[in-house]
């Protein structure tokens, strides 16, 4: 669940404007109550605020995930033509998953799901998933091999791109299964999503 702290503390860096609006909202407070003890608490409470509207989004976001394509893989990833699912096992448990779905309109492979326990990180495990995406999408003969993340941590774009990925674009509108959009949400909520892709032949 570490998902959660990161979208909410740390990912407040990529939004000044969410920045700028807490911190006009503790100059707002100050104004009209002249305490710097009620003030002090104010960011304290956006704090807690991010953090119960990212859990709660992200918590529907697994549990969306959980009911349609992670409830049944065979239908979603095994049947398909163009998909695949592949697990990462170590001492004989699950440590790490990853999954692609063709997209015949681009003759692109979209790597999904990639996801390492974090008590095996750093052991090459994610690396090794995202190259058999790759070799997948070359022996079934794709153009190229696109994602998107949400990611907040710098370590999860370096390994886009040792993988050799190019970041082509970001947005802030992108709207997470789970959301639903609120006035508060919105206060307290926000992601950014960012576009990846690794070309593999010229159409």
């Amino acid at each position: 669940m570490e998902r959660i702290p990161n979208t909410a503390f740390r990912g407040l860096r990529q939004h000044p404007r969410a920045q700028l609006l807490y911190a006009l909202l503790a100059a707002l407070c100050f104004a009209l109550t002249r305490s710097l003890l009620l003030t002090c608490l104010v960011p304290a409470g956006l704090l807690a605020l991010r953090y119960y509207y990212s859990r709660k989004v992200v918590l529907a976001y697994l549990d969306c995930a959980l009911h349609t394509d992670m409830a049944d893989i065979e239908q979603y990833y095994m049947k398909p033509p163009g998909s695949c699912f592949w697990v990462a096992v170590l001492d004989g448990n699950v440590v790490g998953i990853v999954a692609a779905r063709a997209h015949a309109a681009d003759n692109t492979v979209e790597l999904l799901r990639m996801s390492v326990d974090s008590r095996f990180r750093g052991k090459g495990i994610a690396k090794a998933l995202g190259r058999k995406v790759l070799e997948f999408a070359l022996v079934h003969n794709y153009s190229a091999v696109v994602l998107g993340t949400t990611a907040v941590k710098v370590a999860a774009h370096r390994l886009y791109e040792s993988l050799g990925f190019r970041h082509v674009g970001s947005s802030d509108r992108y709207v997470m299964p789970g959301m639903t959009l609120s006035l508060a949400e919105r206060l307290f909520f926000q992601v950014r999503y960012h576009r990846y892709r690794l070309q593999l032949r010229e159409e």
